[in-house]
């Protein structure tokens, strides 16, 4: 018998044994995929079914529902639905237009000029990130309020009894939302810019065309599929927006449909959810309509892909003597965006009651608001409230959505439904999703309402499309072949993924984990509907405080936790630079 003849039976049987291994493997991702996918229909499918149920059904004798469209009939009947839509969609569109010219503008200075002062856009994006929109609104209030130091200095230098800017209105409004979403431009259009190759713009130089002819011509309009896009992005979620018109359109009397179905819920004893759910479902419908129209522009982006295997470094315009101009610009933007609010902040953390800079007030100056922060117990019972939804949220959005990405990225069966169900949310506007966790939560013999793990709920549910996004963006940075090499070895496929993917996809997951994190922290549209007494977070405290008249405790408690958040927001953005992934969008 030949030497080889007593082993070759031997690679028949591995062959078998992997073949084997191979269908167990697939039983095993099946049944993950079965496990991920109801988890994904438990969290995203309910709300919206007890959300649409609510809108169209009443209850009538004895107790039973009947089906009726009485609700939607009087919201059109309601002689300020239509004003409300209407400053609803001219809030959005100003706001929009206002963040695309000032975030645009900054993103083409940083990137594709040698302009000055470059770190101080990045350092205002940075430290916007850690501070809560209920805080930055507030502090625009102050600075632009009747008794607050412009309008003050306006009537002091013209003897004029009226206020230079009136930031009570639909133009106030505006400002405010889009300085709010300027830094997000920022970011999002400066890595469009970043990664723009400069052969095109080279070409046109060559052929004759000036820098502006060039900028027009060739640059702005290969960019413009990405600022469409990103200018729709903006507009759906000014669109949904709440902080703005709740601090600033209720007080002069401005409603928008956000603010229509927060007052259906409180103005009224008891809330009238019937109401309410039928206003969100049509937002829902709305915001529904705008995300596919983005969806389309995001895809058609590709046919104006300038990127190509080519190595390039970005070109960048040498200004001459307009650097100077240049750089003022920046400057003006970091003073706005950042110095000015945190002066009126610190200034008003500073006195026992709000008044505007002058020597008599200087002279009351205490730190009686920061010890009181500091030593009420209040403060921590908030704290921890805060930092517990918010680690929850953010570690179990990551779970569910690594396995998420896994699997759609693997092309498990079933893969294209998980996505679909992971990323459905975004059509969620948070007030609405707030109405319709409540309606579920109302309807179900479960004891989670007024918790805080309703919260936590309601924010896996509406943070999950990011948490989808960054693992998706790090899973096709992994090839499947350290997978095969492992199975091949022997290894399960949820031993591959949790001891060769988690580990390379940890960078993308960490930033992602923290931009839910920073996300959860900020937010106030989901808790100010769902927190009980005892479940408040840090958001819904400073909306309290603002509207109770404690401005100058609002001011120091906004203050110290904006500082704590920027450090998180400081080794969030070091993450995403690091691992490449971007930054999806803002709650």
């Amino acid at each position: 018998m030949p030497a080889d003849a007593s082993i070759a039976p031997k690679p028949a049987a591995g062959r078998a044994g992997f073949f084997e291994r191979a269908q167990t493997g697939a039983r095993d991702k099946r049944a993950l995929g079965l496990a991920i996918g109801a988890v994904l229909c438990a969290l995203v499918l309910p709300p919206m079914f007890f959300l649409l149920e609510g809108s169209v059904t009443i209850a009538g004798p004895g107790g039973a529902a009947r089906f009726t469209l009485e609700r939607f009939t009087a919201i059109f009947q309601q002689k300020g639905f239509l004003q409300s839509a209407a400053n609803s969609f001219i809030f959005a569109a100003g706001s929009a237009a206002l963040a695309l010219l000032l975030g645009g503008l900054n993103a083409w200075l940083v990137e594709r000029t040698n302009t000055p002062f470059k770190p101080l856009a990045y350092l205002t994006t940075i430290i916007s990130m850690g501070t809560p929109y209920v805080l930055y609104v507030s502090a625009w209030l102050l600075l632009l309020a009747k008794s607050g130091p412009i309008n003050s200095w306006y009537r002091q230098v013209t003897g004029s009894s009226d206020v230079l800017i009136n930031v009570y209105g639909l133009p106030g409004m505006i400002l405010v939302e889009g300085l709010l979403w300027s830094p997000l431009v920022f970011l999002l259009l400066g890595a469009t810019l970043r990664n723009f190759n400069p052969e095109l713009e080279e070409a046109a130089r060559m052929s004759g065309a000036g820098a502006w002819d060039t900028l027009r011509r060739i640059t702005f309009r290969l960019s413009l599929p990405s600022i469409l896009a990103l200018s729709m992005l903006v507009f759906i979620r000014a669109l949904e927006a709440f902080e703005v018109p709740a601090l600033v359109g209720l007080p002069g009397r401005v409603h928008v449909l956000t603010t229509d179905i927060y007052d259906t819920m409180h103005l009224t004893m008891p809330p009238d959810l019937g109401s309410a759910s039928a206003l969100s479902v049509l937002l829902l419908i709305v915001v529904s309509i705008l995300l596919y129209f983005y969806g389309r522009m995001t895809r058609s982006a590709e046919r104006f892909a300038t990127i190509t295997g080519k190595s390039f470094r970005p070109g960048r315009l040498d200004l001459g003597i307009w650097r100077v101009p240049a750089a003022c610009a920046l400057i003006l933007n970091f003073t706005l965006l950042l110095v000015l609010p945190a002066i009126i902040l610190l200034w008003a953390s500073l006195l026992p009651f709000y008044t505007t800079f002058s020597w008599a007030a200087y002279a009351r100056v205490t730190s009686v608001n920061y010890q009181n922060v500091f030593q009420s117990s209040r403060y921590l019972s908030l704290l921890a409230n805060t930092l517990v939804i918010a680690v929850v949220a953010a570690t179990a959005v990551m779970l569910i959505a690594s396995l998420t990405a896994w699997l759609t990225v693997r092309k498990a069966p079933g893969a294209k439904l998980l996505d679909q169900l992971a990323t459905a949310p975004l059509v969620f506007p948070g007030i609405v999703l707030g109405v319709g966790v409540m309606q579920l939560f109302l309807n179900l013999p479960i004891g989670l309402y007024g918790t805080i793990w309703i919260i936590v709920w309601a924010f896996v549910i509406n943070y999950m499309p990011y948490g989808v996004r960054y693992s998706f963006a790090g899973m096709l940075q992994v090839h499947r072949e350290l997978e095969e090499a492992a199975a091949v070895s022997g290894a399960a496929p949820l031993t591959g993924f949790r001891r060769i993917v988690l580990p390379l996809l940890s960078p993308s997951l960490i930033a992602g984990w923290l931009f839910i994190f920073l996300l959860a922290t900020r937010v106030l549209s989901l808790p100010v509907l769902l927190s009980g007494p005892s479940s408040q977070t840090m958001a819904v405290a400073m909306f309290d405080l603002w509207g109770n008249g404690q401005g100058p405790e609002l001011a120091a408690l906004g203050l110290l936790w904006s500082l704590a958040m920027t450090c998180i927001a400081v080794t969030f953005y070091a993450v995403a630079r690091r691992s490449g992934a971007g930054i999806h969008g803002q709650g």
